[in-house]
């Protein structure tokens, strides 16, 4: 019932938010600029407002404060919060001071690996041990101090790899919320405590901006949501001590960057040959015929399953 209930307000807070922000961006001529070399149907969709993350950052920051005041919670708000400035920063000097180049990568990925040591040097010091769980055999492998510069380069690297695959997720209308709504509500049942009520917020928080971002969007989440919910996911699962169960669960982001690396390296060693018709992989499926919403449907969907397998191997 509690669950229920956060899901409920985080879904009422950020459709309300949503529907305050939309029109301040379109004053502020916040719209996406669609990239020349993607598929030629997204190109209708310049000029949509961006930046819509901040409503979802507002509502999940809010609802985990107010229901679950911990120390726990406030670290997963202040690197949702990193990660979420991070994003709209990047969005800002693109959409609104118009050069199209944002941060640099290596200053995204700078400031991303930065806030995630900071995690990463909360967690190894707010408890005695530092525990990573293994999903089916439910074994909770337990690190020596010897290994806790190896356990931070773990967290770091789930982090950093998490928080941009979500990132590349965000290519079609409702994708990147109907994939992580899913992937919330799994965290929701499963990881208890402040990083359940942490993940009911973000839920909640994609159900309330789909309502705006379904198909045909009104408004894009742009960086400054992907990288936030990237980061509030990865955040829930590090407190959690369940790192390995958000790429089982979140099987779609997974396969997003693989896709990505696959292109590149292809790419770059077969003369120019590509291995998808596009990358990420939402594309490929796009330009093979499918629609927009059949790839958004399919994806949830594979979530969904991934999701309940997650589940049986964990609890």
């Amino acid at each position: 019932m509690k669950t229920a209930m956060l899901i409920l307000i985080s879904f009422i807070l950020t459709t309300a938010f949503t529907a305050l922000e939309l029109p301040m961006l379109r004053r502020l001529h916040a719209g996406q600029s669609i990239r020349e070399e993607g598929p030629e149907a997204h190109k209708a969709k310049s000029g949509t407002p961006t930046m819509g993350g901040l409503a979802i950052i507002a509502a999940v920051v809010l609802v985990s404060l107010f229901f679950s005041f911990s120390m726990q919670t406030i670290m997963m708000c202040v690197v949702t919060l990193a990660y979420g400035l991070i994003g709209f920063l990047d969005d800002y000097i693109k959409v609104v001071k118009k050069r199209n180049l944002g941060l640099t990568p290596r200053q995204k990925l700078a400031f991303q690996a930065i806030t995630a040591l900071v995690l990463a040097v909360y967690k190894s010091f707010s408890s005695e041990t530092q525990t990573i769980f293994i999903p089916f055999i439910k074994y909770n492998l337990v690190l020596g101090k010897a290994f806790i510069p190896l356990y931070w380069a773990f967290l770091i690297f789930i982090m950093l790899a998490m928080t941009n695959a979500v990132n590349l997720t965000d290519g079609l209308d409702g994708l990147a919320a109907s994939v992580t709504a899913v992937v919330g509500l799994l965290f929701a049942l499963v990881l208890g405590g402040s990083a359940s009520m942490f993940a009911c917020a973000i839920c909640g928080a994609c159900l309330g901006f789909l309502v705006f971002n379904h198909h045909p969007a009104k408004l894009f989440m742009g960086d400054t949501g992907s990288l936030a919910l990237g980061a509030a996911l990865a955040a829930c699962a590090i407190v959690a001590d369940k790192e390995l169960i958000l790429p089982m669960a979140g099987i779609i982001y997974v396969l997003e960057a693989l896709s990505v690396i696959i292109q590149v390296y292809v790419f770059k060693t077969q003369n120019g040959r590509r291995f998808f018709r596009m990358a990420p992989l939402h594309h490929h499926f796009e330009l093979g015929g499918w629609k927009e919403t059949k790839v958004v449907a399919v994806f949830t969907l594979v979530t969904a399953i991934a999701c309940v397998i997650t589940y049986f191997a964990t609890v």
